[in-house]
């Protein structure tokens, strides 16, 4: 009994910091995404556009993991 308890209480730690390491490496990467393409900007504003564009689904692309990661931890506390 107390070592299926102690499973659950791991569980749940490792769901908060895979949840917790997903926002973060989400926020660093959207961040590196941003940055990046406003020093695009900078460099070549007629481009503007298509680096938005560019920018815009890059940034879905890394938010769409992070949720998937959100989800995949949020699944370990139920399981």
């Amino acid at each position: 009994m107390f070592s299926l308890l102690l499973a659950a209480e791991v569980a749940k730690c490792g769901a908060a910091i895979g949840a917790g390491l997903a926002v973060i490496g989400a926020g660093i990467g959207i961040g590196q995404i941003g940055g990046q393409a406003m020093d695009a900007m900078a460099r070549q504003p007629q481009e503007r556009s298509r680096l938005l564009s560019s920018m815009i689904i890059a940034a879905a692309l890394v938010e769409g993991v992070a949720f998937f990661a959100i989800i995949i931890a949020l699944l370990a506390i139920v399981m």
